[in-house]
């Protein structure tokens, strides 16, 4: 799941006492697990809450090792709607790792409070996996996002194929092609991308050779001149620009409001008036601190 968005909640509404605490090896990073109340063969990990699957810190390092290496045969991803392109980010990189994948759309009462409503069901077809709405606080939709989680649970994931521009499609086929027969079926487009990014883990971990590497490292440095931008900026603007065409549609948002601030700037920020606004202020600025109070204080 997604920072500060019901995640512990949910965990807690799902387990109940069933759960105990500890440390993931290594590092002091809370490890949380627990059987679904009600089903005692089952085991429920509450993975560090993170925006990205990129390893920067011991959190994402921590669930991304979890996903990959653990072989869990489910994920809840915790979305939060009032915020969801920021938190969708996270949720492109979760299915590109071939799994099954629950979103619980968590907080839905606060976003149709904002005047805001999204179609669910749409959301889920785009995205290839169930969608359930949830307000963690109350335990609403926690049940129904649980039995579908275990329904789910082995079964193989949908793996967005195709999704960025034509040009970085061209660059993971090129990729995809240098990866030894050892990486798995569904994890090849994932690798792709993450060798793409350059990520030192994931090249150390499937044992590229140099003239592999190298090969690589042109693929990147091709896609980065001609973008003119460093890969990290162009595969996080396409996965923004992916989430922006999943949404168009079937996100639908209130005309906002003008604030008092807004009202403001519309006119000290005029094209016509801003500058006569400025100097008016800069002389005045002057005019308190020389001619008047500034003299006064120095006197």
């Amino acid at each position: 799941g997604n920072q500060n968005c019901g995640k512990t909640t949910l965990f807690n509404q799902l387990t109940g006492s069933n759960q105990h605490v500890g440390n993931f090896p290594g590092v002091t990073v809370d490890r949380k697990d627990g059987a679904i109340k009600g089903h005692p063969d089952t085991l429920v990990t509450d993975l560090p809450g993170i925006y990205s699957m990129s390893p920067y810190s011991s959190e994402e390092i921590v669930t991304r090792n979890f996903v990959l290496n653990e072989h869990p045969r489910g994920i809840i991803n915790i979305v939060d709607a009032t915020n969801i392109e920021r938190n969708l980010y996270l949720t492109t990189q979760i299915l590109e790792l071939g799994k099954p994948v629950v979103i619980a759309l968590n907080m839905v009462d606060a976003m149709k409070k904002n005047g805001a409503s999204i179609d669910t069901k749409k959301l889920g077809e785009r995205l290839g996996c169930k969608v359930v709405e949830t307000v963690a606080l109350h335990g609403t939709g926690v049940k129904e996002a649980a039995n579908l989680a275990a329904k789910e649970a082995g079964a193989a994931g949908n793996i967005p194929a195709a999704c960025f521009e034509a040009d970085i499609e061209s660059a993971i086929t090129e990729m995809t092609k240098l990866l030894p027969e050892s990486v798995k079926a569904e994890l090849r487009r994932w690798t792709a991308i993450k060798v793409l990014e350059r990520d030192t883990n994931v090249i150390a971990k499937i044992s590229l050779t140099e003239e592999m590497k190298a090969k690589a490292e042109e693929i990147t440095a091709g896609v980065e001149k001609s973008r003119d931008d460093d890969i990290e900026s162009i595969i996080t603007n396409e996965r923004y620009n992916y989430i922006a065409r999943i949404l168009d549609g079937i996100l639908v948002r209130p005309k906002a409001k003008m604030t008092i601030s807004d009202k403001i700037d519309r006119i000290v920020t005029n094209r016509i008036l801003g500058l006569p606004i400025f100097l008016l202020v800069m002389w005045g600025v002057y005019y308190l601190s020389i001619s008047t109070v500034g003299t006064m204080g120095t006197d």
